[in-house]
């Protein structure tokens, strides 16, 4: 059976997630009709894959970009705009899905506008969710949108999450590589380089997101997402140690019943799925090779060596200003790990340590989060500048 043409909006399509995106897309190109896509700064790569895609526009949020666009998109029939308010609209527009893929808290207002138009929006980047749960799911639920989770996760869950006997529900099981330093102690880990962080065994993704494998801030995140996302409960939120990365997250219903999602270590498998929803393509990425999966390993991660996991059981007890906390305070930490001017140990002081200065804050609308995280970061900042982590916990 051929997929109904759907129109799409990719925002963010010069990342990890943009680019398999656009692989899923090329593969299938019938089944799609562009619409538009945005990048902040690689506007070379954005004209590129503007006319790779067909897309009816491209958009630059780096206004500086806006001629050479224009430029490289002249003789193709696309239109070139350029900035934040043209992002924002375009975000608006009426499409049947939005796939969302702007790293950090500068994805939130178009994740807002997109859920507010979109049948559907496609959600692949952590940290609106992790900050601004009860905001997104507010306006989920005002639109009437579906929101699909991409990272693989949350869209594991969401394939074998029965919605509608959720009562039949006893928790959901969030599974983690462990990352680089799965196996490393606590001392070597403190010498552990950049380069060394990066190097993730299983997945290819972005620098932050790597990062936040190798210190597991990306499955406290998740927690997170999928409390909100599920409207789980955090007691009925597990992590457990899967290094092979083949079983992606799983749900254990009432009767001792637990379904699980597998899939190769591929991106474009949840990306497939949530471009097609709710049908299913073809991927263009790996497949499973049963004759390769040689075993199956879980363990409970070491809440000792990865002290991130329990931070986001904290924040959640704490509330949406923790959470909002806890997700800022690790972007900064990450940015100067990043830049090598903290260690890798640093990373996770430095968010406890914030975490320890806050006071709550109610939060009711957009501003009051963007206002929020803005405090946060610059609390972040000055608490590196003044090396106070040095003086804290590890």
């Amino acid at each position: 059976m051929s997929l109904k043409v759907k129109s799409v909006n990719i925002l963010g399509v010069t990342g990890s997630i943009g680019r398999s995106a656009v692989d899923v897309i090329c593969s299938a190109p019938a089944s799609f009709d562009v619409q538009a896509v945005s990048a902040q700064n690689s506007v070379s790569e954005l004209a590129e894959i503007a006319v790779r895609v067909k897309a009816k526009t491209a958009i630059i949020g780096n206004e500086d970009y806006y001629e050479v666009l224009k430029q490289k998109l002249s003789g193709t029939g696309i239109k070139a705009e350029a900035g934040r308010e043209a992002l924002l609209n375009y975000a608006g527009a009426k499409v049947d899905l939005s796939l969302v893929a702007i790293v950090g808290m500068a994805g939130l207002r178009p994740v807002i506008a997109a859920i507010q138009n979109s049948k559907a929006v496609a959600i692949a980047n952590k940290e609106p969710l992790a900050a601004a749960g009860p905001l997104v799911m507010r306006e989920v639920k005002k639109s009437g949108a579906i929101l699909l989770p991409v990272d693989s996760e949350h869209n594991a869950v969401f394939q074998v999450f029965d919605f509608k006997r959720r009562d039949g529900i006893k928790k959901i099981i969030l599974t983690a590589s462990g990352g680089p330093f799965r196996t490393w102690k606590r001392e070597a880990m403190a010498r552990a380089t950049k380069e060394q962080a990066l190097a993730h065994p299983n997945w290819v993704m972005g620098p932050k997101i790597t990062v936040d494998s190798a210190t597991m801030m990306n499955k406290a995140l998740e927690i997170i997402e999928a409390h909100y996302l599920f409207d789980m409960p955090a007691d009925k939120i597990e992590v457990l140690v899967h290094p092979q990365s083949v079983i992606h997250s799983m749900v254990e219903y009432k009767d001792g019943s637990v379904l699980a999602q597998m899939a190769a270590s591929d991106m474009r498998t949840p990306i497939a799925h949530a471009l097609a929803w709710p049908e299913r393509i073809d991927t263009p990425g790996r497949t499973l090779d049963w004759t390769q999966t040689r075993e199956l390993t879980f363990e409970q991660p070491d809440q000792g060596r990865f002290p991130a996991l329990r931070l986001a059981y904290e924040a959640l007890k704490q509330g949406p200003y923790s959470c909002l906390a806890l997700n800022a305070a690790n972007e900064i930490a990450v940015e100067h790990f990043l830049n090598k001017k903290t260690g890798f140990l640093d990373t996770i002081n430095i968010v406890e340590g914030v975490l320890s200065q806050i006071s709550p804050q109610k939060l009711e609308n957009i501003e009051d989060f963007e206002n929020s995280d803005r405090a946060v970061r610059e609390l972040a900042t000055t608490y590196i500048n003044k090396q106070d982590y040095k003086k804290g916990i590890g």
